[in-house]
Parts: structure tokens; C-alpha cells; sequence
């Protein structure tokens, strides 16, 4: 609700995109970081701080609603939204390393995925009623409680960061004197594999926002769409679902597939005219797209050597923020129709395929 939040204080479009971008921009600046501090520091107290900073840029919006507040809010969050990045991926990788159950991280990341996926749902229907119920104050103050659940969520995660550690001593193992645990080596991080996550994860990343012009292009009515952007939505659901029994077969050339097919998926229903047939078809490709993103973070993280897991994952991070700002710079600079703009993005799902076929 906050774009709705925005323009009913006043704001302009140009003030409204300048906070957009405002809190883009320091997402991306604080990516690599607020990693280093969650590597150098605590994965934990990173997950924590995060949300409880997106709660206090909430909280200024409702109770002093003007402009600088907002932009002081959408700062916040994204500063918020950046310690979380990296860190939750490197926090239940080395925890599940620890206790010898790493091979159970794509599927524990997918149900993450996919909870997230239905949390947003969730929030979509909640939103409404309560704004009728009690305004954009009752709204904040959900708002502000989701932050803090989350918050709390992230307190009672386990985290081991003693020298005794397994997947800590083995990062470190080839450093003298454990200084290994004490920088990061960028000659060690894998460039393949940090190339490919945003090379998945950017353009349908992107696309998302577009679907529900997509869906009203195709014929759906104003008060229809929603339903559709449910389907799309359980497909992005159940991808998740699928990354844990998907890592024992999927290797490069299954992963290679799974985007062609996506891809392929995503431009045929794009270019259909029923709302229903588009948002199945859609869906199906937002399954494979979820899928695949889980898959390239679960090979990024395999790849990773050294201490600063936490660090390699938010530049991944911050290269999938930059994969999304292009792609809506794409979209806008092909001025076509929605479906024949899905369809021409889909197609960038070659470059990665490709990549998985020929690199060694």
C-alpha cells in the first residue's frame, strides 16, 4: 500500500520515482558491506537488525508522513533489506554444514522461497480490509509487527561461530593460524557461479512487476486480476517446493533446461489473449524461474571457499538488484505491447543456458 500512501500525501510521480530510486540505490551500495559485517561480526545479529530498521522507516511514514520521512523510511529499508541478504543464505549453509546435513540446504532454502512467496500472498489479501478497517495507521502498525516477528524469528536461529566450528575450520584450514577467518580472499570466489545467480534471477525478478498488466492486457477485468496473479503466484510457490528432490538430478545441462523450457513457457503464455491461459502458462514459467534460482544460490554456495560466505552471497545479491534495474530499463526502452515485451526479455534466458552448456 505504500505507493497508494505516497500520492495520498501529495507526492508527485517525480518525487514518488525519486524515492524509488532512493531506495534502490542504497540496497545496492549497502549489498557487499552489510555482508562483510555479517561475515566479520554475526549472521544473526544482521537478520535481526534487518528488519527491525524496515520497521522503523514504517513507522515514520505513518506518524510523520512527509517526504523526507519517507525517504528516510525507504533508506531504512533498503539498508534493511540488504543485511538480510547474504546473511540468511550463509547462516543455514554453514549451520547445516555444521551438523552434516549441507545436502539438505536447496530444499530447506526452497521452502524459505517458497513461505515467502505465500507470505507476500497473504499480505496482498490482508491489505485491503485493513486499510478500510483502520487506515494507513492500522496498516503501519501490521506492518511494523510483521517486521518484528521477523525479528524475532531471527533470534532464536542457531548460530556457531566458535574456532572449533566444521565448516568455519575448513574454511579457514589453509590460512596460518586460523587468519583465514579474518578477510575475505576475492581470488577465491567463484566468478561462475556468482554470475549466474543474478543471470537467473533478474529478469523474471523484474517481470513480476509487470503481470498484472500482463494479465489485464489479455482481457482480464480490473477486479479479476488479482485471482490470475494467484495462479502465477502458486507456481512461484511451488517451484520452491521443488528445489530439495530437483538438486539430485538438475546438474548443468538439467539446469540449462529447466530455463530454456521456462523461457519458452514464459514467452508463449505471454503472447496468448486469455487472462487464464496466460496466467497458467505464466505460472508454470515463474515455477521453473523459482526453481532455478534456488538451484544457482545452492551452487553458489557449494563453490564458495574461505570465510566470507556471507560476503560473496550480497554480491550476488547486489548483482541481481542491478540485473532487475536493467531489466526495467529494457522494458520501458522497447515501448511494445506487455506480451511481445515478456516474450523479447524471455528470450535473455539463453545467454545462461548457454553459459551452462559450454562452461567447463
Amino acid at each position: 500500500m505504500y505507493a497508494l500512501l505516497l500520492a495520498d500525501t501529495g507526492l508527485s510521480v517525480g518525487q514518488i520515482s525519486s524515492l524509488f530510486t532512493l531506495w534502490s540505490v542504497t540496497g545496492v551500495l549497502a549489498e557487499v558491506p552489510s555482508g562483510a559485517w555479517a561475515d566479520a561480526h554475526s549472521r544473526r545479529a544482521a537478520l535481526r537488525a534487518g528488519p527491525l530498521l524496515t520497521a522503523a522507516g514504517f513507522a515514520l511514514w505513518v506518524w510523520a508522513p512527509s517526504y523526507w520521512s519517507f525517504a528516510a523510511g525507504f533508506a531504512l529499508w533498503g539498508l534493511g533489506g540488504a543485511l538480510a541478504s547474504g546473511a540468511l543464505e550463509a547462516l543455514v549453509h554453514d549451520e547445516l554444514a555444521r551438523t552434516g546435513a549441507v545436502a539438505r540446504y536447496p530444499a530447506v532454502m526452497g521452502r524459505a522461497r517458497t513461505a515467502e512467496t505465500l507470505g507476500v500472498v497473504a499480505s496482498m489479501a490482508a491489505a485491503g480490509p485493513l486499510l478500510e478497517a483502520g487506515g494507513y495507521t492500522l496498516v503501519g502498525l501490521v506492518s511494523v509487527g510483521a517486521c518484528v516477528l521477523a525479528a524475532g524469528a531471527a533470534h532464536v536461529m542457531p548460530e556457531h561461530r566458535g574456532p572449533g566450528d566444521g565448516p568455519h575450520e575448513a574454511d579457514g584450514a589453509d590460512e596460518p593460524d586460523g587468519a583465514g577467518a579474518s578477510r575475505v580472499r576475492p581470488a577465491r570466489w567463484p566468478a561462475g557461479a556468482l554470475l549466474l545467480v543474478p543471470a537467473v534471477a533478474g529478469v523474471w525478478g523484474a517481470l513480476d512487476e509487470y503481470t498484472p498488466l500482463l494479465v489485464r492486457e489479455a482481457g482480464a477485468g480490473d477486479g479479476q486480476v488479482s485471482w490470475y496473479l494467484l495462479v502465477i503466484w502458486a507456481g512461484a510457490a511451488a517451484g520452491g517446493l521443488l528445489a530439495g528432490p530437483a538438486e539430485r538430478w538438475c546438474g548443468r545441462r538439467g539446469l540449462a533446461l529447466l530455463l530454456v523450457v521456462s523461457a519458452a513457457s514464459l514467452a508463449q503464455g505471454a503472447l496468448l489473449g486469455a487472462p487464464l491461459a496466460v496466467a497458467a502458462l505464466v505460472g508454470l514459467a515463474f515455477a521453473g524461474f523459482q526453481l532455478a534460482t534456488v538451484l544457482a544460490d545452492a551452487r553458489l554456495q557449494r563453490a564458495v571457499r574461505g570465510p566470507g560466505r556471507a560476503t560473496v552471497t550480497s554480491v550476488a545479491g547486489m548483482g541481481t538488484d542491478l540485473a532487475v534495474v536493467a531489466a526495467y530499463g529494457a522494458y520501458g526502452a522497447l515501448g511494445a505491447s506487455h506480451g511481445l515485451t515478456f516474450a523479447v526479455l524471455a528470450s535473455a534466458y539463453a545467454v545462461p543456458a548457454a553459459f551452462l552448456l559450454l562452461r567447463r
